[in-house]
């Protein structure tokens, strides 16, 4: 006989009794930590189902990624239109031990530098770095007005924009192949970079706003779990258990 045709099979047994179970009390609370570079260590909390069983929580935390603002990972307002990804790699403890995921210009910040009578200069190039990192960074210039300009516009020939780009080219290659990831993180947050790129472009045309506008990783090397530990540095706290107030409810007659 069809379920739909009878009415009494589709309710199933009288009076059966259902248990509610609160699905946060079979969780735990890890810390997020951040490497070494940043001044904030602790970024913010994460949850995972326990381990039981076959299953471990560690799987389920090991590749997660997070995005933070370097305002809040240096305490630097001035810094907050940077973010930063960190991709947890090891779990120490109750600490998510990340490192570097990728890194890019918040919306707002970018399109506030697009403004009329002016040339826009983009490049983009794939380097690696010397810890086996594949990245591809994206880098952005705005052309300046020079000392005592009467004209209204600022724009660059053809010719020249072709090698302010090279320049470009060369001086993001020189830079991340010669250094490790922590090395290059170190030189995203002061915008060592672009300054160098202003500097190298001022013969041939003046810059302003020069940024490293996003970075990305495309191929990740294989994690030395020593290298990892050694860029977050001592962990002093290792981390402390969110304490739960819940208390299950009885069991009712009818739901």
């Amino acid at each position: 006989m069809a379920i739909g045709k009878n009415k009494r099979l589709s309710k199933g047994k009288k009076g059966l009794k259902k248990k509610i179970v609160d699905p946060f009390s079979r969780k735990e609370w890890y810390d997020i930590r951040a490497p070494a570079v940043f001044e904030t260590r602790v970024v913010g909390k994460t949850l995972v189902n326990r381990s039981q069983g076959t299953r471990n929580a560690v799987d389920y935390l090991k590749g997660r990624v997070v995005e933070a603002s370097l305002g809040d990972l240096n305490k630097d307002e001035e810094q907050a239109y940077r973010k930063f990804k960190l991709q947890v790699n090891e779990v120490v403890g109750r600490n998510c031990l990340t490192s570097f995921h990728s890194m890019s210009i918040t919306t707002d910040k970018l399109r506030s530098l697009v403004k009329k009578w002016q040339s826009l200069i983009e490049a983009t190039v794939d380097v690696k770095t010397t810890d086996g990192y594949i990245l591809r960074l994206f880098a952005v210039a705005f052309t300046k007005r020079r000392a005592n300009q009467v004209k209204k516009t600022t724009y660059a020939q053809t010719a020249q924009i072709r090698d302010i780009r090279k320049k470009m080219y060369e001086i993001m290659t020189r830079e991340a192949s010669s250094s490790s990831m922590k090395e290059l993180m170190q030189k995203f947050i002061p915008e060592s970079i672009g300054r160098e790129i202003e500097k190298a472009c001022q013969s041939i045309y003046p810059l302003q706003n020069v940024y490293i506008r996003k970075c990305k990783v495309v191929k990740f090397p294989k994690i030395d779990t020593q290298k990892l530990l050694e860029s977050h540095g001592s962990i002093e706290d290792t981390g402390s258990k969110v304490k739960s107030d819940f208390k299950e409810p009885e069991i009712q007659a009818e739901v």
